[in-house]
């Protein structure tokens, strides 16, 4: 096999587990420069990639490649000859301790790049009316919860704050509804705005856009709106899939998009999809989009989540306990916001009762919430999901033993079919190797405990719940 039948067999594999933004992101003019000894060496456009890729996807590199030539023991990536050398942002990866990534102060090229558009841009008198910038000031890049699912996003909202108008533009973030969006643009727009209260920013929806065109088109001052756009320095769109359909207001918009890129002027658009799914979009509007960066914003994970229920807790000075802040996260995991309305509802309930919030207390103060699982998980469901989670083969997981490796998994196991199904003890016991219902009794009874008491213990459950939860939608 060839370096480059390789890289694309790899990469093949490799898509399958990121989402389409970060793949084309990271590894769009990629390519294997060299392999020997075990090692391959990856090309790479420039060092921001290099930093990325040998940071963040390691790991899913390695997998790929050795799942093909089972040889191959680790990577090392480097920038290829004749790629973009201008950039260099050794300290721009995010570690996870929550600490602000260093961010390029220069351009950094990942392989987007686009021709400026020739057209003249109409450069009138501004209005004042249109420099309201609409920022709420407590959406702020210090209060925002980073993590792997939104690390992207944030990392490009914050470098596009330190080179306005240079550095991925238009900048295009998606993802679903309650996923902190409207967080990071206002946040881009609140950096600004402290450190260059001269630059003229304006946040504003596609909705709110299209009402005012429609105001100026009824007014006869269409002209004036444009110019008035033209001037500004940083223009935030939000919720832009709802132009679609919206022909007048997608031809005004490309002309101001246009006059506003030939200046230099930044862009940022968020949307609910990504540019290609937005249906009955001008095509010319579709390609400027994608012409630059496209970050993602993917649903929280169970860390994620805990982590901004005690975010919140604390902003709110509202003790809880970390049994309480781990059962609403297991429970309302689709978005930020519908995260952050259980917790209000939590606080509420113990203010109008007049007592503590306690796990009981939350259990009834979101009772109607709760999802539910037990309904579609089977027994295979559940050994098969632990089996995935610890990494062991379930024939590992049933045969007599007891390797400390395997007796935990198992363990959990067991406590999961007693506790999600009901499961008896006795066809438990028969599953795994024909054990005594009272060796079953013991392990249900450990983790038990264990979960009560360790902390560890509660986020590999959690996390296995989880799976089960989405695995069975």
């Amino acid at each position: 096999m060839t370096n480059e039948e390789l890289w694309k067999a790899a990469l093949g594999q490799i898509e399958l587990s990121l989402s389409k933004a970060n793949f084309i992101t990271w590894f769009k003019n990629t390519s294997i420069l060299s392999r020997e000894d075990g090692r391959v060496v990856i090309g790479v456009p420039n060092g921001f990639a290099k930093e990325w890729l040998e940071n963040k996807y390691n790991l899913y590199i390695i997998k790929a490649l050795k799942s093909l030539e089972p040889e191959i023991q680790d990577i090392k990536c480097s920038i290829a000859p004749n790629s973009d050398r201008k950039v260099g942002p050794e300290n721009f990866v995010k570690s996870m301790d929550g600490a602000r990534p260093s961010m390029p102060s220069t351009p950094v090229s990942v392989g987007f790049s686009r021709k400026r558009i020739a057209e003249k841009p109409i450069l009138t008198a501004p209005s004042g009316e249109i420099f309201r910038s609409n920022l709420n000031n407590r959406y702020t890049f210090e209060n925002f919860i980073v993590a792997e699912n939104n690390e992207l996003a944030r990392a490009a909202c914050f470098a596009v704050s330190q080179n306005l108008g240079h550095l991925y533009n238009p900048l295009f973030i998606y993802g679903g509804v309650g996923l902190g969006k409207t967080h990071l643009l206002q946040a881009l727009g609140n950096e600004i705005m402290s450190k260059h209260p001269e630059k003229r920013v304006k946040y504003i929806t596609s909705e709110r856009f299209t009402s005012e065109l429609v105001e100026s088109i009824k007014n006869q001052t269409v002209d004036q709106f444009k110019a008035a756009y033209e001037h500004i320095d940083l223009l935030i769109i939000d919720d832009v899939q709802f132009l679609s359909g919206r022909e007048k207001t997608q031809n005004e918009f490309f002309h101001i998009f246009n006059a506003l890129y030939q200046l230099n002027k930044q862009i940022v658009i968020s949307s609910d999809r990504t540019p290609k799914a937005i249906p009955t979009l001008e095509e010319r509007l579709r390609s400027r989009f994608e012409g630059g960066m496209i970050a993602d914003i993917s649903r929280p994970s169970l860390e994620t989540r805990v982590a901004i229920l005690e975010t919140k807790a604390q902003e709110k000075g509202m003790p809880i306990d970390p049994a309480s802040i781990h059962f609403i996260a297991e429970h309302v995991k689709d978005n930020v916001r519908e995260l952050e309305g259980a917790l209000a509802r939590v606080f509420a309930y113990s203010e109008f009762q007049k007592v503590p919030i306690t796990l009981p207390l939350v259990q009834k103060a979101l009772s109607d919430m709760l999802v539910q699982t037990k309904k579609s998980v089977k027994l295979d469901d559940i050994v098969k999901t632990v089996s995935d989670f610890y990494g062991i083969p379930v024939e590992e997981m049933v045969k007599k033993g007891r390797k400390k490796e395997i007796a935990h998994p198992r363990q959990v196991a067991m406590y999961l079919l007693r506790t999600e199904l009901d499961t008896p003890f006795s066809t438990i016991g028969d599953f795994f190797g024909g054990r005594d219902h009272t060796t079953v009794l013991h392990a249900v009874e450990k983790v038990t405990k264990n979960r009560e008491s360790t902390l560890r213990i509660r986020e590999e459950i959690a996390s296995i719940k989880e799976k089960l939860q989405n695995s069975a939608v």
